[in-house]
């Protein structure tokens, strides 16, 4: 079974699915790490990276080629990424959604590093705004898809006001539910 977790900025993404990968004992991949590490191979902020992927297509074709390939090579893993549920179709497909103001008072929150430091929370919103902004337009123009769309999606939960064990929660029983409902398809 195949796990992909996407959603907006700050909605719990990457502790959610650290979470239930544990639960289930299964590995954890986040796209989100990963695009973090490229950024800063390259002395960049996350918002600096995004436009040079607005550029220059082959950094999100490289990022997004390791994840078609994970999901063909590997079973039995919770992977988060905005594009993970495109690029792994035959999983169980989550969105978290959260209110902006809660999602970037989470980033801020964090302290991620050099590469996504925010001064405050306005500028915080102000930057997730215009990154979001930024991967609309690229995988709307590479893939023609809306990773907001919901309707791409298995399952959604709003985790606004709920801490990230209950989300997880939340994201398992759907997972079973969803596994119940195929598994009921397939007789």
């Amino acid at each position: 079974m195949i796990i992909t977790i996407s959603g907006k900025s700050g909605s719990g993404k990457s502790t959610v699915a650290r979470i239930v990968a544990k639960k289930l004992g299964l590995k954890h991949y986040s796209i989100g790490d990963l695009w973090r590490k490229m950024a800063a191979e390259r002395n960049m902020t996350i918002l600096q990276f995004n436009k040079l992927s607005e550029k220059d297509p082959n950094v999100d074709l490289e990022t997004d080629k390791r994840q078609q390939e994970l999901g063909k090579k590997e079973d039995n893993f919770v992977i988060d990424g905005r594009m993970s549920f495109h690029f792994i179709p035959n999983s169980v497909k989550i969105f978290l959604d959260v209110d902006d103001g809660v999602g970037a008072d989470r980033i801020f929150q964090q302290k991620r590093g050099d590469v996504e430091n925010y001064p405050d929370i306005e500028e915080t919103m102000e930057r997730l705004w215009r990154r979001e902004q930024s991967e609309l337009k690229r995988y709307r123009k590479l893939y023609k898809t809306d990773y907001t769309n919901t309707k791409n999606f298995d399952a959604v939960i709003d985790t606004t006001k709920i801490p990230a064990d209950k989300v997880a929660d939340r994201v398992l029983q759907a997972v079973n539910m969803i596994k119940e409902a195929k598994r009921k398809q397939n007789l």
